[in-house]
């Protein structure tokens, strides 16, 4: 027996903001979960499994049209031609009360209730599976207490939305223990809402597959199901299966000692070559992080603007279209100190390298321009990179940024005479 455990497609999510960044590839990734969804499609065909599970989060809230649900329910009729069943439960995005339109799904959809558990069998296959949608977003019971004991005479699984016992960058939703799943007696666990894939036990199987298509840099590396085979009523592999379209990364750069923007260059194109092979023919979505204390850090700060496009521009040619520089972080650290000399000139720069933002001041000015946020459009403020200006870490580095900038201009640095070059296309 076969099957696929997969979770949070995240169908047409938004990725809203895509468009501040300039010449990114908004196309290809608006269009990048209904691709891997179809490729979960092709793998469940090509591979002949015997059922689908889907953990939760198949949407990512209320569809904007009805081509959402007529784009997944056009995938989940392929399935019926081949008599694949889907199992599938509702996760916090698309929780009962998260969607206002819905459509009849093909007869081989089978959607778990969101008011108690209940039990799905495959007879012809000896399988039991247990589970239970979210009735509202923010489920903070622990739901698999009420899930019934497992079948001795079946193999069982716990099909379940949860945070488990807490995992960053999640909330905690149905929270569970291991010593909880345990105790149902299920021989394996399809969990979702994780983003990142995880075996997290194998007495019995514990396992988040993770989502289907990263959708920003905190989702890296290879995304998709877990393909399961199981033999003589007993787990026999597990195996995971990449099924993005795109692939985000960070690319870490060390630019200790670098003294001139062409040295910087010289480290940053080597980096982005080491990142294509990983997408193994993906489109690449690149953060470039510079760190390291060197005699450019003035500099970075005060051409910041130059320095993201000249990146994006060596991306280009390295990449030839598969790679793309989502955004570029600085931070290095200076080497230079302020002469120490006793003029004004010395003494006015040592009191710019000295500027610090504690909490008060951070406090005062985060409520200046508390209300300039609110006035921002909602493609700024949200998504997984939203745009907040009160918010302390970015009021660091603006403070960074200016620093930078007044003490570049007073010592005299800002000229192109050290024969530093931009990137060619």
């Amino acid at each position: 027996m076969k099957f696929i455990h997969a979770a949070d497609v995240h169908l047409d999510s938004p990725l809203r903001g895509l468009e501040r960044y300039e010449g990114a590839p908004v196309g290809e990734l608006r269009g990048a979960t209904r691709r891997a969804c179809a490729q979960l499609v092709d793998l469940a065909l090509a591979e002949s499994v015997d059922f689908v599970l889907l953990a939760g989060d198949l949407y990512d809230g209320d569809w904007r049209d009805y081509n959402t649900g007529l784009f997944f329910t056009h995938q989940m009729a392929r399935l019926q031609e081949a008599a694949i069943p889907v199992l599938m439960i509702a996760g916090n995005h698309d929780a009962a009360s998260q969607l206002t339109k819905v459509l009849r799904p093909p007869e081989n959809v089978l959607v778990f209730s969101t008011r108690a558990p209940e039990t799905r069998i495959l007879e012809p296959l000896g399988v039991a599976v247990h589970g239970q949608g979210f009735p509202t977003r923010a489920v903070t019971e622990d739901l698999a207490l009420t899930y019934p004991a497992a079948d001795p005479d079946l193999f069982n699984i716990g099909l379940l939305h949860t945070s488990l016992d807490g995992r960053p960058g999640h909330e905690s939703y149905a929270p569970s223990s291991l010593a909880g799943l345990r105790a149902r007696g299920y021989d394996y666990w399809a969990l979702g809402h994780v983003h990142q894939r995880e075996v997290v036990a194998q007495a019995p199987w514990v396992v988040f597959p993770g989502n289907l298509q990263g959708r920003h840099a905190r989702e890296t590396g290879p995304k998709g199901c877990t393909l399961v085979r199981v033999e003589d009523g007993q787990v026999s592999h597990l195996e995971h299966r990449a099924l993005d379209v795109v692939r985000w990364s960070v690319c870490m750069v060390d630019l200790t000692a670098v003294a001139t923007l062409e040295a910087v260059y010289d480290r940053v194109e080597p980096a982005l070559r080491a990142v294509l092979p990983a997408a193994e023919g993906r489109l690449s979505a690149v953060r470039i992080r510079l760190t390291g204390a060197c005699g450019v850090h003035g500099r970075l700060h005060a051409e910041r603007e130059r320095v993201v496009n000249d990146c994006r521009v060596l991306a280009g040619s390295v990449g030839a279209g598969d790679l793309w520089v989502e955004q570029v972080q600085i931070d290095t650290r200076g080497t230079a100190s302020a002469p120490a000399g006793d003029d004004a000139l010395g003494s006015l720069l040592r009191a710019i390298e000295g500027l610090e933002l504690d909490p008060p001041r951070l406090a005062d000015l985060a409520a200046e321009v508390a209300d300039l946020g609110i006035k921002l459009p909602l493609s700024l403020r949200s998504g997984a990179d939203g745009f907040d200006p009160a918010a302390p870490p970015y009021l660091q580095e603006c403070l960074e940024d200016v620093k930078a900038l007044l003490l570049d201009r007073l010592l005299g640095q800002h000229r192109d005479a050290d024969g530093d070059r931009r990137p060619s296309k």
